[in-house]
């Protein structure tokens, strides 16, 4: 939609106007071009049904160890305006059953679709679009569903060309039954199928009531051992018709994913980790962090890793090791986060102290997933 200046007619617009894809959020995936990958960076894992791979996407598992997930997994030239991508690489052929599922998910918070009016007379269109390649050509599968899996859209498309980027779009109709959350949980989901069983597999292009996970007939990665499965450029947007790339910097990007997973990269040494601390006895410290955005909800555990001689407390003049790696404290709320820590002795109640990394091995992670 061309929009003309000049000194005669001032501004003027030629062709249809979609105000719903013009301003603000106007791509409901977060990380849709691959860019935030704050769990592994560039490794590639093997992950557990559950996990996240990239930030804010999903993996579904009925069985493990069948695939690998890494952003920019073979070195391939992402498509043009891209600089990432996220792959997936089968790990056997596995021949799958009826019951089996392999899925790349995105859930959607409530907050970020509400305006769709989805389950009501009101529903609005989407358009899901994305930039797709594979080792494996034919029809492949998704679905859209919501919370609770009641309500289903498989869709399918195809890759005609192997090891091609291709450019995919799908239009859903609004859904006017149902129930969909408009809140801070989520709202609904959208899937990749990278092998789905009969079970969960449901004919392409209407909704259901019905619990899908993808099309019928949809091609099987995991059916072909060192199959690859590349996407980038996840869209889903308002409208019947698929627009530009929602590119947003670095930074605001960042900073959406951050809502549900935070992440503190340690230095090699001395990085502080949080700042905000007092000694609550001879051996343990309370310590806050702000997060840098509000998360979603309260997180409920502190992840962990590393071992207790990688932190220690800064406490006046002295740096003690920890005696334990430092551990979740139930002060925590969306905005801050509070870890005990220890040692094995030497602190003085009511002073300040600073909890700090030895080593790289060692970081602080808060999760609150959909």
């Amino acid at each position: 939609m061309p929009v003309i200046i000049d000194g005669t007619n001032g501004i003027t617009q030629a062709g249809e106007f979609n105000s719903d894809s013009s301003f603000g959020f106007k791509n409901r995936i977060i990380n849709g071009a691959m860019v935030i990958s704050q769990r592994n960076g560039t490794s590639s894992v093997t992950p557990a049904s559950g996990d996240y791979t990239l930030d804010r996407w999903q993996v579904s598992l009925s069985q493990s160890s069948k695939l690998t997930v890494q952003q920019d997994a073979g070195a391939v030239t992402p498509p043009a305006g891209f600089n990432d991508y996220l792959g997936v690489t089968s790990s056997s052929a596995y021949s799958i059953t009826s019951s089996d599922l392999f899925l790349l998910n995105q859930p959607i918070e409530g907050f970020n679709c509400a305006d769709f009016n989805w389950g009501t007379a009101n529903a609005k269109t989407i358009t899901v679009s994305f930039w797709v390649r594979s080792s494996l050509t034919g029809t492949f599968g998704g679905v859209i569903n919501n919370h609770n899996g009641s309500r289903s859209y498989p869709f399918s498309y195809t890759i005609l060309s192997a090891n091609t980027w291709e450019y995919e779009t799908i239009t859903i109709a609004g859904d006017t039954s149902g129930t969909w959350q408009t809140g801070n949980t989520g709202a609904l989901i959208i899937r990749f199928g990278l092998g789905v069983g009969s079970t969960y597999s449901g004919t392409a292009g209407s909704w259901s009531g019905s619990t899908f996970y993808s099309a019928t007939g949809a091609t099987s990665v995991v059916g072909t051992n060192g199959a690859t499965w590349y996407i980038t450029g996840v869209q889903l947007e308002v409208g019947s018709t698929a627009t530009s790339f929602d590119y947003r910097s670095y930074g605001t990007e960042l900073a959406l994913c951050q809502r549900y997973y935070y992440r503190i990269f340690p230095a090699a040494t001395s990085r502080i980790l949080a700042p905000i601390g007092t000694t609550q006895s001879a051996t343990q410290t309370s310590n806050n962090l702000y997060f840098p955005v509000t998360m979603r909800t309260r997180p409920t555990a502190v992840e962990v890793t590393g071992t207790a001689s990688d932190y220690s407390i800064a406490f006046v003049v002295s740096n003690t090791v920890c005696s334990a790696v430092p551990t979740f404290s139930s002060s925590t709320t969306d905005a801050v986060g509070t870890l005990n820590a220890y040692v094995a002795s030497g602190l003085t109640a009511g002073q300040p102290a600073t909890l700090l990394s030895n080593s790289s091995a060692g970081y602080l992670g808060w999760s609150a997933e959909l």
